[in-house]
Formats: C-alpha cells, structure tokens, sequence
C-alpha cells in the first residue's frame, strides 16, 4: 500500500484506535463488555433473519404441497394444510417479520443507541479501544503481517 502522509507509521495504531487521554482502563474494559454484548445481539438478530426466511421458505413450499396432494387425489389433505398450516402465524398475532419488527423497536435499537452514546460520552465515539489495545500487545513488531495499522 501506498501511502502518501508523511505522519503514517505502520507501528502507531490510528488516531481513532488510541485511547484518548483520561480514559481509564476499567472504562476502556467496560466499553469492551458493552460492545462484546452487543456484538453477540448482532449475531442473534441475524438468526432471527435467518428464522425469517426459513419459516417463510417453507410457508412458500407447502404451495406445492398442497398442489401436490391435490395432484394425487387428496383435495382433503390439502386443504387441512391449506387451512391449518399455510400463512399460519408463527406465535399468537404474529408472522416472523413482525417479530423482527418488534426486536428491533424494543430492544436492538435502544441497545444500538446506548452502545454509541456511552463510546461518545466516555472515549470520545472512539470504537473497538479494548480490541485495539489487544492487537497492539499481541502483534510482533515490525513484522510486516503484524502492523499497528
């Protein structure tokens, strides 16, 4: 990589991965916690992505279940899938995207909001101090596949 400032130094993490002046490293262990949880309520939401999709996948596949039934004489059959099962909400009141609706509203994004206010509050909206502070104590220095940077 080429780089054109005259300040860059492959050994110096960036200015936005250093802690700032004052913070403390309870505080920069705290944020980590903060930003480990919400980390980890990414991956949740993306399974509920995930449970998305696959319930409405396999709501779309009984179409040709019940065209399949149909196809071998068992209109009956059909239509109790037809009836009981397709577009049948998941949880009382519900079908899966307003579950994600409702995850997102009451709890991802007050928790979001958080996270960026206590990083803005207390390190300046800096992100990912503790992480960075880990790479600077576990790279080799001047090894070219262990950068600051």
């Amino acid at each position: 990589m080429h780089v054109t400032d005259e300040n860059y130094d492959p050994e110096t993490p960036d200015k936005q991965h250093q802690r700032p002046d004052g913070v403390s490293d309870t505080t920069v262990e705290a944020l980590g916690a903060l930003s480990k949880a919400l980390e980890t309520t990414e991956r949740a939401r993306g399974m509920l992505y995930a449970f998305h999709q696959l319930t409405g996948g396999a709501d779309l596949e009984l179409d040709e279940a019940v065209r399949l039934l149909r196809e071998a004489g068992h209109d009956e059959h059909a239509d109790l899938v037809e009836r009981e099962i397709l577009g049948r909400n998941v949880i009382p009141d519900h079908w899966t995207f307003q579950i994600i609706e409702a995850y997102n509203k009451t709890y991802y994004r007050p928790f979001q909001q958080i996270e960026e206010r206590l990083r803005n509050e207390l390190a300046y909206g800096r992100e990912h101090l503790y992480e960075a502070e880990m790479k600077e104590a576990r790279r080799t220095k001047h090894h070219p596949d262990h950068t600051a940077r």
